[in-house]
């Protein structure tokens, strides 16, 4: 076993950080390998399937190179403030290149307590392990920026949460697991140095671009703010519902990052909720956007004492970076939106457009995906691929004959248009009914539907006729209308 690390947030002073090993666990047994991701970090999928190497995944042992840690991070958790937070149930076993040349932190999840674990136990069950690996690389495939699951393992011991369920470790890949909350943390304690030398290392690791600005920190804040509009469009254009959006949650490099209870949309409504701690609906999925605008107002006010000596400068400088944030978002949904609709150009009318399509569509209570595959398929004269998915196709005829006349704006042929769609719109998504199923099958010890759902969702574009009943919305008996944290 070889892994080829490259230390640099290790090499960060130690008080961004506890140095420890991961928690042996008793008897490790291997779930999953993902293969390709395996092989573009250089590593041997064969040679992690080894007895040896699932004793590196379950954190019984340190591979040669690796400089284990838990981070240290704070963090706004449904707005209220918590000074101290950090990795309490994960430790970064280091970095390594990546075929395109980048650097990813390769993490265990689930693997046992740290000084920032605050009574809790350190270790995963098995179904938010699954869960993660599921939803990460489902998002990986709709080409939204994620993290990434590269292996999962029963640890052969029992957790305990509301009752006893197997243990698990996942190993998380990412970009970095830096998040506004890591310069909250230093914020908070007016570490100033702290701050500098963490923001210099963001820059050079995810901001190259920004050492070449006048003022690297407010360029570093310029992108952070357009990467979260990119995101936060791109989980819109799928449904996507993150479900707890906490300044701790939010990598500063625009991945999205930490699945916990989160979900796909089946039915649409712009106020949907799954989280169960998500009472007031904080996070439900067209706020998503104003609490990406929160935590980044909260990532800028950590910076102020880079920005500028003068407080008013600073002030200025960030208050002009975040106020930039409804444009970048705006810009970024009405693109992916366009693709989903066929439109190649852009005109004026294109964001009332969508936007009075979703308004149907909450109005009649369809199926978000479904609604838009289904679009895929119609032309300037037939409305047969949407039979059955409205109930009152009436509501349905007037924002038809919009979308036919804006059509006619457009020089690709139909079947360009409809190709195109097909791209941008998913046949299949990680629907929160099927992976309950995954769980409750695993927890039985059957992996199967595991790895019959990945597969399905590691190419969400294509037809898949074997396959077709993982395209349908759940019956109503099936409706998941909670998702939880693994905590």
């Amino acid at each position: 076993m070889y892994f080829p690390f490259d230390n640099s947030y290790a090499r960060l002073p130690d008080r961004f950080y506890a140095r420890l090993a991961p928690t042996p666990v008793s008897h490790p047994t291997l779930i999953k390998i993902n293969h390709p991701l395996a092989r573009h970090l250089g590593l041997d999928p064969e040679a992690l399937a080894t007895p040896e190497g699932i004793e590196i995944l379950a954190g019984n042992r340190v591979p040669d190179g690796a400089d284990p840690l838990a981070m240290a991070y704070a963090g706004h958790q449904f707005g209220g403030w918590v000074p101290q937070l950090g990795d309490g149930r994960a430790i970064l076993l280091g970095e390594l290149i990546d075929g395109d040349g980048n650097r990813r932190d390769i993490q265990l999840k689930g693997s046992g307590q740290t000084p920032f674990s605050r009574s809790g136990d350190g270790r995963a069950w098995v179904g938010p392990v699954l869960r993660e690996y599921i939803l990460s690389e489902a998002m990986a495939a709709l080409g939204i920026p994620t993290t990434r699951a590269l292996a999962a393992v029963l640890t052969g011991e029992t957790i305990f949460r509301e009752e006893v369920q197997p243990g698990a470790v996942l190993t998380r890949v990412a970009s970095s697991h830096i998040r506004v909350g890591t310069f909250q943390f230093f914020a908070a304690r007016q570490d100033n140095e702290g701050l500098r030398l963490l923001a210099d290392h963001v820059i050079a690791r995810h901001f190259p671009d920004a050492l070449e600005a006048e003022n690297p920190y407010a360029a570093l804040l310029d992108q952070a703010v357009a990467r979260q509009g990119m995101l936060i469009a791109k989980w819109m254009a799928v449904g996507f519902i993150h479900g707890v959006m906490n300044t701790d949650n939010m990598s500063i490099c625009g991945e999205t990052f930490d699945y916990g209870p989160c979900a796909f949309m089946d039915t649409y409504h712009p106020d949907m909720v799954f989280s169960s701690i998500d009472f007031q609906g904080r996070y439900a999925y067209r706020r998503q956007s104003d609490m990406a605008l929160w935590n980044l107002s909260c990532f800028a006010s950590t910076i102020l004492p880079l920005l500028a000596p003068e407080e008013t400068v600073a002030r200025d400088i960030a208050t002009t970076a975040v106020n930039a944030f409804p444009l970048h978002f705006n810009v970024a949904w009405t693109t992916e939106f366009r693709a989903k609709l066929g439109l190649a150009e852009d005109h004026d009318e294109d964001f009332a457009l969508a936007h009075d399509l979703l308004s149907v569509m909450a109005a009649q209570s369809v199926d978000f995906t479904c609604t838009f595959r289904c679009l895929c398929g119609l032309s300037q004269k037939s409305d047969a691929p949407l039979n059955g998915v409205f109930d009152d196709a009436a509501a349905f005829v007037g924002w038809v004959k919009a979308w036919r006349a804006r059509l006619q704006r457009e020089t690709r042929s139909e079947p360009q248009r409809q190709a195109a769609m097909r791209a941008a719109n998913p046949a299949y998504i990680p629907r929160n009914h099927r992976i309950e199923a995954v769980i409750q099958s695993a927890c039985r010890g059957d992996f199967e539907p595991f790895e019959t759902l990945q597969g399905i969702l590691s190419t969400p574009f294509d037809e898949q006729p074997n396959k077709l009943d993982y395209q349908h919305p759940p019956l109503p008996e099936e409706v998941v209308h909670e998702t939880f944290c693994g905590t």
